[in-house]
């Protein structure tokens, strides 16, 4: 840290955030208001289409408009506008049909998609009898006998009558939904090859029972369902910067496996203008409960790579339950037996060939189906990705474990490479070599036959997805960079020394001041099981010192303890794992991707030097990471295809059915409830479609975001801590609006705003500046708020006057408040379908029912640079708001500056330095700036030195102690790309 650290201006100035982003490839301005970002748009982003190649009769004559997601239904060629150009393949392009499967014309309307009456409620009878259901089965979860007790108090109440008599009843009626009703189907296998004469393994006369829904069904459900009208891709596309012609990567259709893909399917002309349809899948094993017996399950999903990448992770039914396979078990002295392990992968592939059996006539023969648009198309399907993790990936690809998937890279040195694996050429070694030699020089297993070898143009060997949470994640960071770190502390300082430095390493851990989803590590480290959670959490804090930081045991923050090589080592990797989570990437950002895998690469010899390493890297999950450039090319941005999506359904799927169940022979409860699951879902989509309930908004969020004004008035406001709870299903179109305070009493407010920032009154709180200024202990609060309203009440280039005379006065009534939301455009982290995340901002004396807490924020401060150097960071002291004399409402925030160290990032951590800001007198530097300068929150990490971390100093106090200050890039995926 600079021994000298400058000041900033003590007059600087917060400007309205430019809070809504223009989406188009190669545009970087953002705008305060919607109407701003429409200026804009109509003035610079005029669109042109270039259609080829198709008939007069097809040409379309009505206008396109606003974000093209709606051109290319029936579009060849090029689409293009200002900023960026599309060009799409001249077969398969999604053509609109009628039912039979004849060509219409571009312009027609889809026929009458609904043939009920609009008060037509099925099986529920009512709003209140599907509500009811919908509450009771899929939110609350209720048992059998606690459904019969609700509907008894419900009836025994004045003029009460439930709208179902009990639980079976309630049941009846889900289970008569036609929507959404695939039923599920089962058979069994069993060993049919050589036995022995005597003493027969009981697992070859075991019966495996798998239970599976038809996928083409599945694929039928999906396809039609009318939410992902507007976020699905009908045609295989490539996307361009229309200046210098770079392309973006970001739905799995933009990628180039699909446009492949569709060129090999248009050989057939019976499949020209037809839509291809890519099957992805992914299967993951769980365990429900250990200490109740060993419960594990395998289910598989299965998505479609139409729709965009945001409503997979989203699961808003874009990610479906497909099957259950059987997992064979063994007694001890069977499980390595080489005839039982090799039954136990031929097994999962004659399955898995049987489950997806349906889809086969539609891999080469068009199926006419209808579209979320209401449109009829010809559909094409083909096996697409498999999402798996990497034992997963060896059983699925029939590799040997060691091996690669992806090429033919040696197991003691995957970094040397290797030619691409195929198929193809798999086969042809099989056929050429002993089971041996392609065992021991090929890493091919010959007794597995992969079950895409029974389906057209399927490759396994290129259809192993990437997986940022096994590989990067959990493997990449936990397993290994973690290790490492704590393998050099022994090796360096001994056992004993070591423990020494882990134990100041967890007290850093825990004075990471908090920040909205950021997993809390009071203890430090010391789990004894990681999550995907644990580590994502760890790696938000990673790189926090400022001679070293590395990532150690559970969490980082290791100041003075590891060579400089390291902290350079795991800086390269993390920001290796952030740029392949963005939500675009185009070829500059490959370019930086490039850059931080070699710098990564060339760093972690430091881990030989020292010798942790001696035998080198070949690691398969690392080696993965050669991979990643290649794979975004072929699928668009990893994003969309990780085993994050898949264990996230778990939850939903299997955990949450299991836990409500029996426990007795749970899978048939487990299929019933999934099965329930899905026609509440069916049924609620049909019900918005016909405009007789609300667009759905999940619950539980706009609880945890938007509070009722008396919910959260007291100064022990609960933090949520949950990553997923700034998750907003809302669409950036429909939020974008200007600042706007929420101030109702006594009701329920809701309001989505695109980095809307919404207040929550608190009780008990000065009502006057005067008293305002005693409480904060600021006397001079009442010349800030005056020089606020001077820089309010006049343009922004009018300097302040001189003396506090000409300054307006204000000495009305405020209010004040505890905590501000910040709701805005983030695709990159987990989102809702729109990409909206929420977070809240706070600014309260008692956090907890224990000391207070008092956020940092971004405050945009000079809206002609981009990334940090249009903001400064500050401190969040109060939030208030008052009515001035020309009647117009204000909604500030009292902040305490803080001065960046240097004029760039620090060059070991990558990210930039602070400290808190000081007058000349000694005194902090404050202002009182309007919400619309607020950014959105601001994560910072002390800088440790090389001194160890007293005992008093936690999260509640380290903001306070410590005078130097990193801003946490790694904090989430918007801030690694706003504090740039």
């Amino acid at each position: 840290m600079p021994q000298t650290i400058p000041r900033s201006p003590a007059g600087r100035r917060a400007v309205s955030a430019s809070r809504i982003p223009c989406l188009h490839a190669g545009c970087h301005r953002w705008f305060k208001t919607a109407s701003g970002l429409n200026h804009h748009k109509s003035s610079f982003h005029s669109y042109s289409f270039h259609k080829s190649g198709l008939p007069a009769h097809l040409q379309s004559t009505s206008p396109h408009e606003g974000v093209v997601r709606d051109y290319h239904e029936e579009l060849t060629g090029t689409l293009a506008d200002s900023t960026r150009s599309f060009r799409f393949t001249d077969r398969c392009t999604g053509q609109k049909c009628d039912s039979n499967g004849q060509p219409i014309h571009p312009s027609s309307p889809p026929p009458p998609i609904f043939e009920k009456p609009p008060d037509d409620w099925g099986s529920y009878g009512s709003q209140l009898g599907f509500e009811t259901a919908e509450f009771i089965f899929q939110e609350a979860e209720m048992s059998a006998s606690k459904i019969d007790k609700l509907l008894y108090l419900w009836g025994c109440s004045n003029g009460g009558r439930p709208p179902f008599s009990d639980h079976n009843e309630l049941y009846e009626t889900i289970d008569a939904t036609k929507l959404g009703d695939i039923r599920w189907d089962t058979f069994k296998l069993r060993y049919n090859g050589e036995r022995p004469t005597d003493n027969v393994p009981p697992w070859m006369d075991e019966e495996y029972e798998y239970w599976y829904r038809d996928p083409s069904t599945v694929v039928e459900n999906m396809l039609s369902n009318t939410e992902f009208d507007g976020e699905i891709d009908y045609a295989p596309y490539r996307d361009f910067t229309a200046g210098d012609k770079k392309r973006r990567y970001e739905n799995f259709m933009s990628g180039d496996w699909a446009w492949l893909q569709a060129d090999e399917i248009a050989r057939d002309p019976s499949t020209h203008g037809a839509t291809f349809v890519p099957i992805i899948l992914g299967s993951d094993k769980t365990t429900v409960s250990v200490a109740t017996g060993q419960n594990d399950y395998w289910p598989v999903y299965l998505s479609i790579g139409n729709i965009h990448n945001n409503v997979r992770r989203a699961h808003r039914n874009g990610v479906e339950l497909l099957s259950f396979l059987a997992i064979p078990k063994a007694a001890k002295k069977y499980t390595d037996d080489p005839t039982f392990r090799r039954f136990k992968k031929q097994l999962f592939h004659t399955a898995m060939s049987r489950i997806l059996s349906s889809l086969k006539a539609g891999m080469t023969v068009p199926q006419v189906m209808k579209c979320p648009d209401g449109h009829f198309r010809r559909a094409v399907f083909g096996i697409g990705p498999y999402i798996a993790d990497y034992p997963e990936q060896v059983l699925i690809s029939g590799i040997v474990q060691n091996w690669c998937g992806r090429c033919i890279a040696l197991p003691d040195n995957l970094d040397a490479g290797g030619p691409p694996r195929t198929a193809e050429l798999m086969r042809a070694l099989i056929e050429e070599l002993q089971a041996g030699a392609a065992w021991d020089e090929w890493g091919i297993d010959v007794n597995v036959v992969p079950f895409t070898e029974d389906f057209p143009r399927a490759d396994i060997c290129q259809l192993l997805a990437p997986d940022i949470l096994h590989q990067l994640v959990k493997g990449s960071f936990k397993d290994h960079l973690v290790e490492w770190v704590g393998k050099y502390l022994e090796l360096e300082y001994g056992k004993a020394g070591a423990k020494e430095r882990m134990m100041d390493i967890d007290r850093r851990i825990a004075a990471a001041p908090p920040f909205p989803g950021l997993r809390r590590f009071p203890d430090g480290r010391g789990f004894s099981q990681w999550t995907g959670d644990d580590s994502k959490a760890l790696m938000k804090v990673s790189v926090p010192s400022s001679y070293t930081g590395c990532l150690l045991v559970y969490l980082p923050a290791i100041e003075g303890h590891v060579p400089q090589d390291i902290v350079r080592t795991l800086r390269a990797f993390l920001e290796f794992c952030y740029i392949v989570r963005q939500n675009v990437i185009t070829d500059d950002t490959l370019k930086d991707l490039r850059n931080a895998l070699e710098r990564f690469h060339h760093y972690r010899e430091v881990f030989r030097d020292v010798g942790v390493r001696t035998e080198g890297f070949s690691l398969p999950r690392q080696h993965s990471l050669v991979h990643y450039e290649a794979l975004i090319r072929l699928f668009g941005a990893p994003n969309g295809l990780c085993t994050s999506i898949t264990e996230s359904k778990h939850i939903t799927a299997v955990k949450k059915p299991w836990r409500r169940s029996s426990k007795y022979k749970a899978l048939g409860q487990i299929l019933r409830t999934n099965q329930r699951l899905s026609q509440l879902a069916a049924a609620r989509t049909d019900f918005e479609a016909r405009g007789m309930l609300p667009i759905s908004r999940p619950r539980e969020n706009i609880l945890k975001g938007l509070q009722t004004s008396g919910a959260s008035q007291h100064f022990d406001d609960v933090e949520d801590e949950d990553e997923h709870a700034g998750i907003i299903d809302e669409r950036p179109a429909l939020a974008h609006s200007d600042v706007k305070l929420a101030r109702c009493h006594g009701k329920f407010f809701f309001s989505v705003l695109s980095l809307a920032l919404i207040f929550h009154q608190a009780r008990g709180r000065a009502r006057s500046v005067p008293a305002l200024a005693i409480e904060l202990g600021i006397p001079a609060l009442s010349t800030l708020i005056a020089q606020f309203l001077y820089e309010q009440l006049n343009c922004e280039s009018t300097p302040l006057p001189a003396g506090a005379s000409h300054l307006p006065v204000f000495t009305g009534p405020l209010k004040v408040f505890h905590s501000a939301t910040a709701t805005f455009v983030s695709p990159s982290d987990l989102s809702g379908i729109g990409g909206m995340r929420r977070e809240t901002i706070r600014a309260i004396p008692v956090w907890h029912q224990g000391p207070a807490r008092y956020d940092t924020i971004f405050v945009s401060t000079d809206d002609t640079f981009n990334g940090m150097l249009s903001m400064e960071i500050a401190r969040v002291l109060c939030f208030f708001s008052f009515i001035y004399t020309n009647g117009r409402t204000y909604s500030c925030a009292l902040i305490h500056w803080f001065d960046r160290i240097a004029d760039e990032p620090d060059e070991l951590t990558g990210m930039w330095m602070v400290r808190p800001s000081f007058m000349g007198n000694g005194s902090k530097n404050l202002s009182v700036i309007h919400l619309d300068s607020i950014v959105r929150s601001a994560h910072l990490l002390p800088i440790f030195g090389r001194e160890q971390v007293p005992r008093a100093v936690n999260f509640h106090n380290s903001l306070d102690i410590y005078r130097g200050f990193y801003v946490n890039r790694f904090a989430d995926y918007h801030a690694f790309e706003l504090a740039s």
